[in-house]
């Protein structure tokens, strides 16, 4: 139109911008998180309902607008900004784990005998730094990954980098949260083994931290051991953990095929299955749906897995899809964990499952993941 002398109103041209603004918006994505928000709502209402933690669904509902508005801002800023800061950001969420270590609240765990440090709190509202820690080593990863030449990737460079991600492992292991940091690793292999140009680099890093496994045993709290051992054989270390495993299972295959109906599922009303609104909110639904709610709900954690990825491979640079690599990693490891520990198939660990587990900073950081998917799909249309 310029061409021939004409000039478009302004107006028109906010609206243009706007259309493709929308357009652009990664639809698909947004509604998979909210139907699996309404999912963990529903979920949450019926696991709380009651005197005792009715306080919770509201809390839970605070959290959950504090994080779809974490998911704007991380969507409008552009993600390679983000990256730019990766290490700074990591730095400072190891110094929140050390500050929560010193000065941070402890309880949580049921068979702990002691304290665990992993929260902080901040006007009433508790932060575990360790979520945090997840996001910045994700984007990090992007930082490290994001040159495709195996020339760049030199034995100095990638052990001082993967030396200060193990030195954030172990300092979450030692709050102690063992789940957490087993989870950590896990994103750091898989987005390490699927992004490094040359494998033998990533062989040499996990061979080592299997031979690791011995001396990682003998520095574990005995609670941890009896877990450990509780999931081999419940006679050898009978634990809570195996009465939270046994209850879990009978609420899972009392739901049968279509389950038992909303508010009716006898194990999570009457409370056998311990923090089932945190560790295993999978049982209850499982128990109330049945069967088929529960590969409905599997389905739809599937469809944002293999729409994770879709975003990867259609992504403008290297270090957007090794973001997508890693959100993907995170999410995909935090349901096969708690849905293993749920069915007896994983020792009993705190993993929640992502939008449907009780816990804020969980919410808040699977928020902010999804935002950094959000904020890649965006930047391919030229935003």
């Amino acid at each position: 139109m310029k061409g021939l002398g004409l000039h478009l109103p302004r107006a028109t041209v906010g609206v243009s911008r706007w259309r493709r603004f929308r357009a652009a918006v990664d639809w698909p994505l947004i509604v998979t998180i909210l139907a699996l928000c309404t999912i963990g709502m529903l979920n949450l209402y019926s696991a709380t309902r009651g005197v005792r933690h009715n306080a919770k669904f509201d809390k839970q509902l605070q959290w959950m607008i504090i994080g779809a508005i974490g998911f704007a801002v991380v969507t409008v800023i552009d993600y390679r900004a983000l990256v730019r800061l990766a290490w700074v950001g990591l730095g400072i969420a190891m110094c929140m784990l050390v500050i929560a270590r010193l000065f941070g609240s402890g309880g949580g765990d049921a068979d702990t005998h002691g304290q665990t440090y992993r929260w902080l709190n901040f006007g009433g509202l508790g932060i575990q730094p360790s979520e945090l820690v997840k996001l910045m080593t994700i984007l990090a990863l992007a930082h490290m990954f994001a040159e495709s030449e195996p020339t760049r990737y030199t034995p100095r460079i990638i052990a001082v980098r993967f030396i200060v991600l193990l030195i954030a492992i172990i300092m979450i292991a030692v709050q102690p949260d063992l789940g957490t940091a087993v989870l950590l690793s896990l994103i750091v292999l898989t987005v390490g083994f699927l992004a490094m140009p040359n494998l033998w680099p990533m062989v040499y890093i996990t061979a080592g931290s299997l031979l690791a496994i011995p001396i990682l045993w003998e520095n574990l709290h005995e609670y941890q051991k009896d877990r450990l051992l509780g999931f081999i054989d419940c006679n050898v270390a009978p634990t809570k953990a195996c009465w939270h495993t046994q209850q879990s299972i009978y609420a899972v295959g009392s739901g049968k095929i279509w389950g038992k109906g909303f508010l009716e599922g006898t194990q999570n009303q009457f409370n056998f299955v311990p923090e089932h609104w945190t560790d295993f909110p999978y049982c209850v639904w499982a128990e109330e749906w049945g069967f088929i709610g529960s590969v409905f709900l599997l389905a739809i954690f599937g469809f944002l897995l293999l729409w994770t990825i879709n975003v990867a491979l259609s992504a403008r640079d290297r270090i957007g899809a090794v973001i997508c690599i890693g959100v993907a990693a995170m999410t995909f490891w935090h349901v096969v964990v708690n849905v293993a520990m749920v069915l007896g198939l994983a020792p009993v660990v705190g993993v929640t499952l992502p939008f449907i587990s009780y816990g804020g900073s969980s919410l808040v950081t699977f928020f902010l993941a999804m935002g950094l998917v959000a904020n890649v799909s965006l930047r391919k249309h030229g935003y």
